[in-house]
């Protein structure tokens, strides 16, 4: 018979386990519904997140934040409003007692665990240390070559800027957001051929820099 100790051990150990494919589980699904929204696997539900994202966007490009959020809580505060009202109406002509009509959804916790707050904190300071290293590689031009690209990027950027706000990029993102895997899914062996070539042409001039730059490191683009 085990002691106490070896059980307490076994049963934490298998929880932990427990835990651990949970979580790799629930990421997966949301990762898996994310692929499943942008490739149009139910046009429904991927019709309905568009078109709300874009609306919302469209909204902030003609307003400012706090006028389409006001908006936003006073039609949601409207329609909670009246259909109090018309249920109240109605028990009163029918005499009923059914009570309040959200009196399901006020029994929900709608409170945060404390879980979960800790584990998305973490998971974003990890991305948040990720960044930072990779952008104290940058600027401190550990690769050469790697800090050349990125000024070149942040040049065409200025460039972007001036003809596009913040709000209109977001638009364009959300747009190619929805379009371009379908596309990409439709047409894969096509463009996976003309990315070969396009890659193998960058690879071609990112060798020759290299070689004229001192002290530069290799890279290849992937």
């Amino acid at each position: 018979m085990a002691d106490p100790m070896t059980q307490s051990a076994q049963i934490s150990s298998s929880q932990g386990l427990a835990d651990g494919q949970n979580s790799t589980a629930s990421s997966k699904d949301s990762k898996f519904s994310v692929q499943e929204l942008v490739h149009w696997r139910d046009p429904k539900k991927s019709g309905v997140v568009f078109g709300t994202s874009l609306l919302l966007l469209l909204s902030l490009a003609a307003f400012s934040v706090i006028s389409v959020v006001s908006y936003l809580l006073l039609a949601l505060l409207c329609v909670t409003i009246a259909f109090r009202v018309y249920k109240s109406v109605v028990q009163a002509v029918q005499k009923s007692s059914d009570g309040h009509p959200f009196k399901e959804f006020m029994e929900k916790d709608v409170s945060i665990p404390p879980e979960t707050f800790h584990k998305h904190v973490d998971s974003c300071l990890c991305c948040v240390n990720r960044a930072l290293k990779y952008l104290s590689r940058l600027f401190l031009v550990e690769d050469l070559v790697d800090s050349l690209k990125l000024a070149v990027l942040m040049w065409l950027m200025t460039y972007v800027g001036a003809v596009f706000n913040g709000i209109t990029i977001l638009i364009l993102a959300d747009i190619l957001l929805f379009t371009v895997p379908l596309v990409y899914e439709k047409n894969k062996k096509q463009i996976d051929h003309y990315i070969d070539i396009a890659r193998k042409q960058i690879n071609t001039i990112v060798s020759k820099i290299q070689e004229k730059l001192p002290g530069a490191k290799r890279t290849k683009v992937e």
